[in-house]
């Protein structure tokens, strides 16, 4: 015969409800962990979202901190540039002196301001003083001087040079020295190329108004006046702010 063990009401109850406890307990849990587990990832998404934004930041300064380096490596070498330039065109402007009556003329100086440091040339500085043409000589030019020597005032006849610094006799004084002045800057290669494309010879028109004949002698330029005199080029190009100057060893007459 079976026998049908029957549980007490009372007991299955308890079991049941113990039942329903413990699986409340774990989707609690569950749940809890879900809701740590979405936690922890927003945590790390938000560690990673600061870390590149960190990242970018980082970026960004370094590209300005190396863009700012360039440019001042930019600014160091156009300044570097600019005084090389300088001492160059320095260089150039000394390679560009020549002495004259034991002084240096400077290309940065005026004709009258040269030709007052020079001790060979201290007749006609007077002579320019005397006959008022010191401004137009410190001018702006350019102008072409045929400068003559003390030693080529000294070769005139006895007492002209006295007789020439007179005030009665400004404009005649006036007359010679601008005989020696033709406008424009003329180098000794411009003379010479006028004189090779003149058959030998080449005509100046001079401030004075009358004519200058340029020719060479050897490879020296020759300059004959009005009279038939002539006068040799000592020194060629003495380079002034405002033209050029070519040192003569006689005095040039316009013809009176």
């Amino acid at each position: 015969m079976k026998i049908t063990k029957i549980i007490p009401v009372t007991v299955l109850a308890t079991a049941l409800a113990f039942t329903s406890i413990s699986c409340g307990d774990q989707k609690k849990a569950a749940q809890d962990r879900a809701d740590q587990m979405n936690q922890d990832t927003e945590q790390a998404m938000d560690q990673t979202e600061e870390m590149a934004n960190d990242t970018k930041q980082g970026m960004q300064d370094d590209m300005e901190s190396s863009q700012e380096m360039v440019m001042e490596q930019k600014d160091s070498m156009e300044s570097d540039a600019m005084n090389e330039m300088d001492e160059v065109s320095d260089k150039m402007d000394m390679g560009m002196e020549k002495m004259v009556g034991g002084a240096m003329m400077s290309p940065k100086m005026t004709i009258v301001e040269n030709a007052s440091k020079a001790n060979n040339l201290t007749t006609l500085v007077a002579a320019v003083k005397a006959a008022g043409l010191v401004e137009t000589l410190q001018g702006d030019g350019p102008f072409t001087v045929f400068a003559p020597t003390n030693d080529a005032f000294d070769s005139l006849p006895a007492g002209t040079v006295d007789s020439l610094l007179k005030p009665e006799n400004k404009t005649k004084l006036q007359d010679i020295l601008k005989y020696h002045v033709v406008a424009g800057k003329m180098n000794a290669s411009d003379v010479v190329a006028a004189i090779n494309q003149g058959n030998g010879k080449a005509e100046f028109t001079t401030v004075n108004g009358a004519t200058l004949t340029a020719m060479l002698d050897g490879d020296k330029v020759v300059l004959q006046d009005a009279d038939g005199n002539t006068a040799t080029v000592t020194t060629a190009d003495v380079n002034q702010s405002n033209g050029v100057v070519h040192v003569i060893d006689t005095v040039l007459m316009p013809g009176m």
